[in-house]
């Protein structure tokens, strides 16, 4: 019996010390991540990871520590503040230390916050002062006598860095204070924020980008790292503003009983506040004020992340306290999460309108700023492999502008063992024809464009335009409708809906005479143009001008089809990845399938006029400003017919332009790289000598 129990014991023993070690080892992961950015947040002011990021992963790890507290780690950064301060400026102890805020996320949580001060505080009215909660920098001033003598970063909590000189270039902080209604301080220690308000950074980061220069992520970024410079005349460019929110220190004792009382009293030495203040008799009135203010962030001249609710009576405040790290008295209540961490359960292929694959992620459901995030695009397979992004991965999911759900980042440290790498699909999902992406291109794609049924209506749509088939009459609502009865699988079937003239008459508003009219377009579009006929396959790359270049080159369809890669690259106009494009749309089974229907159906064309009689032939040229006797379109075609290449952009490698009436930049330019420039006159009598103007 006795030894029964030992093995059990033993046993219990083992499976508690497995356990254990188990839990240990997770806190250690957490511990070391969130030193990492730590120190990334607090000395670098660099952070790595969202706010709420990082609320996450603290409170996992606080979570843990309540569960099992006889494993809390002696370096568990849940009872500290921050991390060590730079070394690059005087470091300075604070008097007060300044401590660090805890959170709440939702109303169960404020309210609770609100119960443990009812109980701590009993039978005693309680008002609340609800202020901004700025995403910014958090300093502390020292005035002596009314004079600005220090201003010091928070650091650790503990101890701050002395940058002074830089804080006195801030524009709206009192450097000297003066009031009418009051006695100046013999000493004065005030907390507060220092923001780059969003007009301000908005141009900041605008002249940045126009001299070149590094351009801020973000407002918070942009004001730690203005306060950072070691020359104050960088910061003094920057356009930084202070928000006090408390005083720490104030000798003799200010007088004032509440806290909105004192942030007014400051307000008359010249000291800014939040732009939005509330005083709340109840939990409830603070949870409304929140409500509301989350409602009208948009509108605010300042980045906030969310709200501080203090126990507004300052007696109260002393009563309450402190906890190691945070006060009693105050929480910052959070703005739903603009970041949250979740699983990837599948990552799935879709097929879009132009062929282009797009890979979505399916997730296991998160809330993300306040919406249910359960799917979100990972744009293309270079972006995959960029994020590393694998089914099973824990991912930080953001809602972009607060609207586009995406994935920003992938947690490695949390990968499954048995995770794989995601690789482009070899075929379409939907059609099954060959998938390409050409070397240098992010984006891959379906090549069964012609028969692909995702890419049905933007191939139609395509095939029918002016400038392709120019079939009148055919538009997105009778192409849909069409689809909708099954009478245009791909745009071969076209030609063969004369057969179908009864099921067209059903379609609403397609009475006998426009469907006399459709048919009688379609047949006429049978007569075209083999560059045209080129264009309206809706080929990858290949634009108007690049189809008239293949036709002048090629001269057949049998030839074009047949051409290998070194002979399309040769082309006028056609480029290594356009000729790429070429020969994956004519490798691939299915689109030769319609372009033989299509051809079996009687379009055709007369041969295109040889190279040799193309006086213009594979030459640069641009039409700008307005003529009066022609549209542009109109000379884009005259000097195509002639064998040109019509660009919208002047180079060095523009042989001519074409300038008509307020011809602006692109005139200036040409006459600049010294590029030869035709009046409309000049144009006309080069177009009558060439025959396309008659005399």
């Amino acid at each position: 019996m006795q030894k029964t129990l030992g093995r059990n014991t033993a046993l219990f023993y083992g499976e508690y010390m497995t356990q254990h070690s188990a839990v240990v080892a997770q806190m250690r992961q957490l511990i070391q991540l969130l030193a990492q950015h730590n120190h990334a947040y607090y000395v670098m002011d660099q952070p790595t990871i969202e706010d709420s990021e990082y609320d996450q992963l603290f409170h996992q790890l606080k979570a843990l520590e309540q569960q099992y507290s006889e494993l809390i780690q002696p370096d568990s950064p849940i009872n500290k503040v921050g991390g060590k301060p730079l070394s690059k400026f005087e470091n300075i102890t604070h008097a007060v230390p300044m401590l660090s805020l805890g959170n709440v996320f939702n109303q169960e949580d404020l309210f609770a916050f609100a119960r443990r001060i009812e109980e701590r505080l009993p039978n005693q009215k309680i008002e609340y002062d609800v202020e901004l909660k700025f995403d910014g920098l958090a300093i502390s001033l020292w005035y002596e006598n009314g004079i600005l003598v220090r201003g010091v970063t928070r650091g650790d909590g503990e101890t701050g860095e002395d940058i002074t000189q830089n804080v006195k270039t801030i524009r709206n902080l009192p450097k000297v204070l003066s009031s009418e209604k009051g006695a100046i301080p013999e000493l004065l220690e005030v907390r507060g924020e220092v923001l780059m308000p969003k007009s301000g950074f908005d141009k900041l980061n605008a002249e940045n980008e126009a001299k070149g220069d590094k351009t801020f992520a973000n407002p918070r970024n942009a004001a730690a790292g203005s306060l950072r410079q070691l020359d104050p005349n960088i910061a003094a460019s920057r356009p930084l503003a202070f928000y006090a929110y408390g005083i720490a220190q104030c000798v003799p004792h200010h007088g004032q009983t509440t806290m909105s009382a004192s942030l007014e009293w400051l307000t008359q030495f010249g000291f800014a506040v939040g732009e939005r203040h509330f005083v709340c008799e109840s939990i409830q009135d603070v949870q409304k004020a929140y409500e509301q203010i989350n409602e009208e962030r948009p509108n605010l001249s300042v980045e906030i992340d969310g709200m501080v609710i203090k126990v507004n009576d300052l007696n109260q405040q002393q009563k309450l306290g402190f906890l190691s790290r945070e006060p009693r008295w105050a929480t910052a209540y959070k703005f739903p999460a603009v970041a949250a961490l979740t699983t990837v359960e599948n990552i799935d292929w879709q097929v879009g309108r132009t062929g282009t694959l797009t890979p979505v992620a399916r997730l296991n459901p998160v809330a993300v700023g306040g919406v249910t995030v359960s799917n979100v695009t990972l744009h293309n397979i270079g972006e995959i492999h960029r994020l590393d992004v694998r089914v099973g991965d824990v991912v930080s999911v953001y809602r972009s502008g607060d609207v586009i759900p995406k994935v920003e980042k992938v947690w490695p440290e949390f990968r499954p063992v048995d995770t794989v790498e995601v690789h482009l699909p070899e075929s379409c999902p939907v059609c099954s024809s060959p998938v390409v992406m050409p070397e240098g291109e992010a984006l891959a794609r379906c090549s069964g464009g012609l028969y692909c049924a995702a890419q049905r209506i933007e191939a139609i749509r395509h095939f029918v335009s002016r400038k392709a088939m120019d079939i009148e009459g055919l538009g997105d609502r009778w192409a849909e409708s069409l689809l909708h009865l099954n009478l245009l699988k791909d745009v071969a079937d076209i030609y063969h809906l004369h057969e179908h003239r009864e099921k067209l008459l059903t379609i609403e508003k397609m009475g006998e005479k426009s469907v006399q009219n459709l048919i009688d377009s379609i047949e006429n579009s049978k007569k075209t143009s083999f560059a045209s006929f080129i264009f309206a396959l809706g080929i990858r790359g290949v634009g108007e001008t690049t189809a008239r270049m293949l036709a002048n080159t090629f001269q057949t369809l049998e030839a074009l089809r047949a051409a290998d890669l070194e002979a399309l690259k040769k082309t006028p106009d056609v480029g290594d990845i356009t000729a790429e494009w070429i020969i994956d749309f004519f490798q691939a089974p299915h689109n030769l399938e319609v372009v033989d229907r299509l051809i079996a159906a009687g379009i055709h064309w007369d041969a295109p006029v040889a190279p040799t009689r193309q006086p213009l032939n594979g030459e640069s040229w641009v039409v700008t400003g307005t003529l009066s006797s022609m549209g542009r379109d109109e000379a884009t075609q005259l000097l195509q017919t002639l064998g040109a290449r019509v660009s919208g952009s002047v180079s060095s490698k523009t042989k001519c332009v074409v300038a008509g009436e307020k011809a602006g930049s692109k005139l200036e330019k040409a006459e600049k790289l010294g590029v030869p420039v035709l009046n409309e006159e000049q144009f006309i009598a080069l177009m009558k000598e060439h025959g396309q103007i008659e005399g």
